[in-house]
């Protein structure tokens, strides 16, 4: 039997939350299963139109619900998870105890435990290490920007090599070993090293180009790095380690699939934030979190997603 996993692609809390649902399968609905897994990716258009769905059962953990038939299994924790209000009816009348959201979860991978442990009766302590760096990741609850940015950490330095590898099969292999080793020892594979080295040479250039490109104003900074084939994957946290005042950034990038605008809050800020940026971001096709969020465009219409970046920025600004 052939269970498909879907997941948010270069995502350390998609990842995980990949591993935490094959455990749980296995374990706890059917020992002999065989896992495939394909990554998703947030784009402009419809998001599943090449999505084949042709797994015996098909799951969706960490990005948007799906009303396709062959959907068994889904888990999100994101505010913004319907793509339409019929999305979401469909959602609502479900009746298989199979397809869950909470908002509320700092990380679907916490958010998947606990529904595993709560319905289906399954331990998932062997994961704990897994399962608390994915929450403190996804839900940016580390005690300054510098632990952030500086990567001191395994799980620090895995989170960059997901969101940079861009490698389908290297991501397979993760998922496989986040459910069988700790986060050091797969730190410690020689191709995961191979993969950081470089990667974490570009992390540290990144700081500059963000330095160089950035302003901030009336408590948001601004940047555009959509001149830069290599920027895709910034690192989140970087505009509040340079500008530590900062309370909102707004970022544009651009890779070969999507023109992207990137807008958060700065977690360590002493103003609070008043704004619900998923919300924001819902209102010009994107989404996310209250804390985060971003929309995609076509590569080909980066300067209108430049023209709403700049929106957002006066907006975010004005409120000071």
């Amino acid at each position: 039997m052939k269970v498909k996993v879907y997941f948010h692609d270069c995502c350390f809390d998609g990842l995980a939350s990949a591993a935490v649902f094959s455990l749980f399968y296995r374990e706890k609905i059917r020992e002999s299963a065989g896992f495939e897994y394909e990554g998703l990716a947030h784009r402009a258009g419809q998001l599943f139109l090449d999505v084949k769905f042709d797994g015996d059962e098909n799951a969706i953990v960490d990005f948007k619900y799906s009303s396709d038939r062959r959907l068994t299994w889904w888990f999100d924790h994101h505010q913004s998870a319907f793509l339409s209000a019929e999305d979401e009816s469909h959602f609502r009348a479900d009746r298989s105890g199979r397809k869950f959201h909470d908002p509320t979860y700092k990380s679907c991978t916490k958010f998947i435990a606990h529904m595993a442990r709560r319905h289906f009766d399954f331990d998932s302590s062997r994961l704990n290490e897994l399962i608390h760096w994915a929450d403190i990741i996804d839900g940016a609850q580390f005690p300054d920007a510098r632990s952030a940015v500086e990567l001191r950490e395994p799980a620090m330095k895995l989170m960059m090599v997901i969101e940079g590898i861009r490698n389908p099969s290297r991501s397979r292999k993760l998922i496989e070993d986040f459910q069988a080793k700790s986060l050091a020892g797969i730190m410690a594979l020689d191709w995961v090293q191979s993969a950081f080295l470089p990667l974490y040479e570009r992390h540290l250039k990144s700081i500059d180009v963000i330095r160089r490109n950035a302003d901030c104003v009336k408590g948001t900074v601004y940047f555009d790095v959509s001149d830069r084939d290599d920027m895709e994957g910034y690192n989140k946290f970087i505009p509040y380690y340079l500008f530590p005042e900062a309370t909102y950034s707004v970022g544009v990038s651009r890779s070969s699939f999507r023109s992207k605008i990137s807008v958060g809050s700065n977690p360590w800020s002493s103003r609070p934030r008043t704004h619900n940026l998923a919300a924001l971001c819902e209102r010009h096709g994107g989404g996310g979190h209250p804390v985060v969020g971003a929309i995609s465009f076509a590569p080909e219409d980066l300067p209108e997603a430049r023209r709403i970046a700049r929106e957002i920025a006066r907006e975010l600004r004005d409120e000071s």
